[in-house]
């Protein structure tokens, strides 16, 4: 049997008079925006091929109030490289001991698609986009893993927003990374660069902010 965190965050009466407050951000085209930041296996001196998926986090994210209401997490075992670099470790904190004896990208999908619609995304009853802090996490990392295993990839994987691009057309600042954009919001990064979990919150606080300032949100890039 394998672990896979998922917090539920019921809304105290403080949310409950954000939520209020909130009621000011402009109307969105998505009820949901699903925040995603994978971490993968990677070296200094070498590329690595396949790359895997070691660390998959989702953020569900409400299209009104900008609040968290869950997280999908789960450590992922490398397969094709079972063993991380010391490089990768210290860039992303994701020890050995995290992704042993956790499921594999191929199982992780179908927990996944377990978790999504457990959630109510896949029967039409609410609109939903992912969002990442670049293309490459659906354009590149998870369509290139799931090719090499010949794993299926769900279409919804397949349209997101890059939230680089509405930074850009708000701030009037391009090729801006995470923690740029956080600087230029005047954000607090919050957690470590580079593990998947905390990249998704501090993801969602630029989106957040994002709205804040206006910003109406449309999907940036389809397969």
């Amino acid at each position: 049997m394998y672990t896979v965190h998922t917090l539920f965050v019921e809304m105290s009466t403080g949310a409950q008079a954000a939520t209020a407050s909130n009621n000011s951000l402009p109307a969105q085209n998505f009820d949901f925006f699903l925040v995603l930041d994978f971490e993968a296996t990677c070296d200094s001196a070498t590329k690595i091929v396949p790359q895997e998926i070691i660390e998959f986090p989702v953020l569900k994210i409400n299209g009104k109030t900008f609040e968290t209401e869950t997280e999908f997490h789960t450590y992922v075992q490398p397969t094709a490289n079972p063993r991380l670099t010391p490089f990768c470790t210290e860039l992303t904190g994701i020890t050995q001991d995290k992704v042993d004896g956790k499921p594999t990208l191929q199982e992780t999908m179908k927990i996944f698609e377990k978790w999504m619609e457990e959630q109510g995304f896949l029967d039409g009853r609410c609109s939903f986009v992912f969002v990442t802090c670049g293309d490459w996490d659906l354009k590149t990392m998870l369509p290139g893993q799931c090719s090499h295993f010949r794993i299926h990839l769900p279409q919804y994987f397949k349209t997101w927003i890059n939230i680089k691009r509405p930074f850009s057309s708000a701030c009037g600042r391009s090729k801006l990374g995470m923690m740029g954009m956080l600087r230029e919001l005047k954000l607090t990064h919050h957690g470590r660069h580079h593990s998947g979990i905390d990249d998704c919150r501090n993801i969602a606080n630029i989106l957040k902010a994002l709205a804040e300032r206006g910003c109406i949100f449309q999907p940036t890039y389809r397969l």
